[in-house]
C-alpha cells in the first residue's frame, strides 16, 4: 500500500512540476524573454565553438552511415545526446541565472 501512495504522490508532484514549467514558459513567451534567451544561447554556442563541434558530429554520422543511408532522424538520434553534453556548464549557468533573474523581477 505504501508503494501505491508513494507513486500517487510522485505523479501529483510531476503534474505540479509540469504545470510550473508551462507557466514559466508562458511568462517567458509573453514578455519576449524566451526569444532573447534563445538569441543569447545561439550567440554563446557559436562563441564557444559548440556549433562547429556539432557540425563535426553530424559529418561523422554521415560518414559512418553513408550519405545515401542517413536520415534526419539518424542525425538527431546520433548527435543530440552528445550535443547536449557538449554545452559548456558556464553557458547553462548563465541561462539559468537569467531565467531566475527574470522570474524574480516578474513574479506576481
Amino acid at each position: 500500500m505504501n508503494v501505491l501512495l508513494y507513486y500517487n504522490t510522485y505523479l501529483i508532484n510531476m503534474s505540479k512540476e509540469s504545470q510550473m514549467r508551462a507557466a514559466i514558459n508562458q511568462k517567458l513567451i509573453e514578455m519576449g524573454e524566451r526569444e532573447r534567451l534563445k538569441e543569447l544561447l545561439r550567440a554563446k554556442l557559436i562563441e564557444c565553438g559548440w556549433r562547429d563541434q556539432l557540425k563535426a558530429l553530424c559529418k561523422d554520422v554521415i560518414k559512418e552511415k553513408g550519405i545515401e543511408n542517413v536520415t534526419v532522424e539518424d542525425l538527431v538520434a546520433g548527435v543530440t545526446p552528445k550535443g547536449r553534453a557538449l554545452v559548456p556548464d558556464s553557458v547553462k549557468k548563465e541561462l539559468l541565472q537569467r531565467i531566475r533573474a527574470f522570474l524574480a523581477q516578474h513574479s506576481t
